[in-house]
């Protein structure tokens, strides 16, 4: 975790905020709120926006990068690409139920408040997750033990399904006028400091122990960290007020009375720009973040250890530069940036692929911050981009269910799909493909778009 996030953490802890102690923490409608006071619930509604995206973030990076271990404990008696897709067809599967989650949670959150949606959500998930560290193996159970892991990832995405909706949208509402990107994006950045921390893990567990080790046991270890981390999460959570937004709807009794119905009633367009949009993000989020390990390791014969020691060092650099964009995105618009990534993934994908062959350890490093800044202009600009786009009355249900849906299509199935492709035709170069067609479908959105980032966050 960064210094900047460890600070947000620290100082959410020392000033968290009782609950229902409004007239203390939280402005009333005829008292004005100081600066100060403003700025301590930012801060409080960051670090709750950020620990939950760690927990769920670290449980999708402990589990793509332990991939090809899962594949040989749960799917023994199949060939290791047989396995791995099995493995990666089970992290597909379990993102298919998102998009009904994203409603669910959508409807719960656009009714009930941001924050009781996500304190609930961060519970289930970070229990479910813990729960996969005492699951029966193959050799225990049988057929057994991959079907129980089916059922703990679903549930797991289902809860998950409302985590980075629910949180852009709390950060977003709460977030000053002209700041909305650099505060949104801390969403990203937390999603990126899961993943850093999933690969730093296994990269020790592929230092210090053996491959039987791991095996035996060692793939168990991360998702013990899943009952901690989502403790502390809920903690927070709970100990804060809904958003100055939602609090004003709520007391003018202007809740809609069913988020989603209104959603497909009345804004239709905008569901297709925020679906369009995000196919290029969950795409590429999970080539260039989760599946790249796999990628260097089973297709260009990079050693395990070597491959995950490159993809944390792009990590770094990628949580760096979110908070670039971000704040750049702010400046220069969400349409701008959201464009110009579309572009540059069209145009230098297949060539950024095409230099990882043969590459040296310095190449693929740098080949791979390459993509994390491209990623990054997309990353962290649409946060800010999908809370805009929609009214509070559905801005949770709108972008949980365009969120998720995009991700259960194209985002869980990446490294199937990759590993698929790769297979079918004997092209290493197949993911790049799909890469570009991505971008290309959020390009077409885009451009049907409007600019969102110089106007104030819409009620109705």
């Amino acid at each position: 975790m960064s210094t900047r996030n460890a600070g947000l953490v620290g100082a959410a802890v020392d000033g968290s905020i009782s609950p229902g102690d409004r007239s203390s923490s939280y402005p009333s409608d005829n008292a004005p709120s100081s600066p100060s006071v403003e700025r301590q619930l930012l801060k409080r509604a960051a670090v709750a926006s950020f620990i939950g995206n760690f927990v769920e973030w670290f449980d999708y990076a402990s589990y793509g990068y332990l991939a090809t271990i899962i594949a040989v404990v749960f799917f023994p008696k199949t060939n290791s690409t047989t396995g791995l897709l099995a493995a990666y067809g089970v992290f597909a599967i379990s993102f298919f139920v998102r998009p009904i989650g994203g409603i669910v949670w959508g409807h719960f959150g656009d009714k009930f408040g941001r924050r009781t949606a996500l304190s609930l959500s961060i519970l289930i998930m970070s229990c479910s997750t813990f729960v996969i560290a005492f699951l029966p193996t193959y050799a225990q159970v049988g057929m057994l033990a991959p079907v129980l892991l089916l059922l703990v990832r679903v549930v797991q995405g289902f809860s998950a399904s409302g985590e980075y909706a629910g949180a852009s949208a709390f950060l977003a509402e709460y977030a000053p006028d002209g700041k909305r990107g650099v505060y949104t994006s801390i969403v990203p950045a937390s999603t990126a400091a899961g993943l850093l921390f999933g690969s730093i893990f296994v990269a020790v567990l592929h230092a210090v122990l053996t491959t039987e080790q791991i095996q035996s046991f060692g793939w168990r270890l991360p998702f013990l960290l899943a009952a901690p981390f989502g403790l502390i999460g809920r903690y927070i959570r709970v100990r804060l007020e809904d958003t100055p937004k939602f609090t004003a709807l709520e007391g003018s009794h202007h809740v809609a009375r069913a988020p989603v119905t209104e959603l497909l009633s009345a804004h239709r367009g905008r569901m297709v720009i925020a679906f369009g949009v995000t196919c290029l993000n969950a795409v590429a989020f999970y080539l260039v973040l989760s599946y790249m390990p796999t990628y260097l390791s089973t297709e260009m014969g990079m050693s395990e250890t070597a491959s995950f020691v490159a993809a944390t060092i792009s990590l770094v650099a990628y949580i760096g530069l979110i908070f670039l964009m971000g704040s750049l995105s702010d400046r220069v618009g969400r349409k701008t940036m959201l464009i110009g990534a579309s572009i540059l993934f069209a145009a230098l994908t297949v060539p950024l692929f095409k230099g990882l062959v043969g590459a040296s350890f310095a190449t693929i490093v740098l080949i791979q911050i390459a993509f994390g800044a491209l990623l990054t202009m997309n990353d962290g600009t649409l946060p800010c981009f999908l809370s805009e786009i929609f009214p509070t009355r559905v801005r949770y249900s709108g972008f949980a269910f365009c969120f998720n849906a995009a991700n259960a299509l194209f985002g869980g199935t990446a490294p199937f799909v990759a590993t698929w492709l790769i297979g079918v035709t004997g092209n290493k170069l197949a993911p790049a493909w799909y890469l570009v067609g991505a971008a290309g479908v959020a390009l077409i959105a885009m451009l049907a778009s409007r600019e969102t980032a110089r106007e104030p966050l819409a009620d109705d």
